[in-house]
């Protein structure tokens, strides 16, 4: 996996910032946060969708959105519904390899690498799930919970969330990733 200096720097950006979101600016409970949404949000965008794009042979690097940062931020100093849209993975549909092109994305790779982000939600979910039958730590079931919405809050099906993408390819697949996801984040 590849990574730019402009990339690690917007992806500590907006993790911080995320965190710093949901922790309503409370210095007590940061540090839990900024593990839940290392663990959930940065795990989302580059275990699920860099790592798929990048192994179908495409470009793929995580960019800021600086407005939706603040918007965010501005929620949360609110009290509000904090609407976080940090950033995400900017892919190119195009597969280089050293001087020529040698594919276009297909209707299949576009669908997969825009449901690998919820995927690695409900294996995330499903795994602290599993680790609270053994340690009944509040941090994991709210890392589950956190997962799961993060998946079902990505399988919305309109742009530019990656529901829409998934819905396109493959209305099951869609179908079955919003029912695990739904089913997760209500038993929680």
């Amino acid at each position: 996996m590849k990574f730019s200096q402009r990339e690690i720097k917007e992806l500590l950006i907006s993790t911080l910032a995320l965190a710093v979101m949901f922790s309503r600016f409370n210095i007590d409970v940061f540090p839990i946060t900024l593990f839940v949404v290392v663990l959930v949000f940065a795990s989302h965008e580059i275990l699920g969708h860099k790592l798929f794009a990048q192994h179908y042979g495409f470009d793929a690097e995580y960019r800021m959105w600086s407005s939706g940062i603040i918007l965010g931020l501005l929620m949360a100093l609110m009290g509000g519904f904090v609407f976080a849209a940090p950033g995400a993975v900017m892919i190119s549909p195009i597969s280089k390899k050293f001087a020529f092109t040698v594919g276009k994305m297909t209707k299949q790779q576009y669908g997969l690498i825009a449901a690998s982000g919820a995927m690695v939600n409900i294996v995330i979910g499903l795994t602290m799930i599993g680790a609270l039958y053994y340690y009944p730590l509040e941090i994991l079931a709210l890392t589950a919970r956190v997962s799961f919405f993060l998946a079902l809050f990505n399988m919305i099906p309109f742009g530019p969330l990656d529901g829409e993408k998934v819905m396109k390819w493959s209305w099951k697949v869609w179908g079955l990733i919003t029912g695990i996801a739904l089913i997760g984040y209500f038993i929680l």
